[in-house]
């Protein structure tokens, strides 16, 4: 790294209004909404800059403005569904220069995947526009990082027309790798776990899941990282069964029509949940 100051936000956005699993973010987590417990594992990375928990202006996400306030975290209120603005708002209010996205849906995911992905982007500054861990993806679902400078965001923000990249905020700028400068980070040591691990949180099968994994690991070390987790399903088989049926099913099996740099193998489809 240079000597170049950066103002690094991370934005996790958050709001109680998913189709699937509604209120999913404030499922309780040891005593803690489940947000707060992720918002707590990203503050423990070195590089994350200042955090925002980028929610809606809607009245039912009044109740996340609050807790925010009650755990001392910062809080942005924006559109619903159009995410891409969301982060886009929420970077000019906070005059970022670097924006690191992390869905609210991760509890699990671990500090020092976090700090990979970042550290990977500064290391080669100028290098990138945009880094990730999902392009393509080798970790467990649940641990989905991205970087990108403010100026790649503000081109996605002013070009992107289709809902589903206003909706998912960075399509725009994966899906054109001539346009953009795209990096990587894959798994250590080669594997590639994303379709048959699953630390992310849709269905009651995810949360029972979840909880389950914070019970056995955080009173031994509040923050357990990803080999952990690892060693504890090789332990617990039952564990890693919990929520197997949903490993591999994600948002892009709607859109395999329209996305050119995603294949059928990324996603699955399951006869209940489509």
């Amino acid at each position: 790294m240079n000597g170049t100051r950066h103002s690094i936000l991370t934005i996790m956005q958050t709001r109680r209004g998913s189709s699937r699993l509604p209120d999913k973010v404030l499922r309780p987590l040891l005593g803690r909404p489940l947000f707060v417990r992720q918002a707590e594992r990203i503050q423990a990375s070195r590089l994350y800059g200042s955090l925002v928990v980028a929610t809606t202006h809607e009245k039912a996400d009044d109740r996340v403005r609050e807790i925010c306030g009650q755990y001392g975290l910062d809080c942005f209120p924006g559109e619903p569904l159009d995410v891409l603005d969301r982060h886009y708002r929420a970077a000019c209010r906070y005059e970022a220069t670097i924006v690191v996205k992390i869905p609210s849906d991760c509890p699990l995911i671990d500090p020092v995947v976090i700090d990979r992905v970042i550290g990977h982007y500064l290391e080669r500054e100028g290098e990138y526009d945009y880094v990730s861990n999902l392009h393509p993806a080798t970790y467990p679902d649940g641990n989905d990082v991205e970087v990108m400078s403010f100026s790649a965001l503000e081109r996605a923000w002013k070009n992107a027309t289709r809902p589903f990249e206003r909706e998912h905020t960075t399509p725009y700028l994966w899906e054109r790798p001539a346009e953009f400068r795209i990096g990587n980070i894959g798994m250590e040591g080669g594997d590639d776990l994303s379709m048959h691990h699953r630390f992310t949180i849709d269905y009651e099968e995810d949360y029972a899941f979840i909880r389950s994994v914070f019970e056995a690991l955080y009173p031994v070390n509040p923050l357990f990282g990803l080999e952990d987790i690892l060693r504890l399903l090789e332990e617990r088989p039952d564990l890693f069964l919990i929520n197997h049926q949903w490993a591999g099913v994600n948002w892009y099996r709607k859109h395999l029509d329209e996305l050119k740099t995603i294949t059928a193998d990324k996603t699955k489809i399951l006869e209940r949940g489509l």
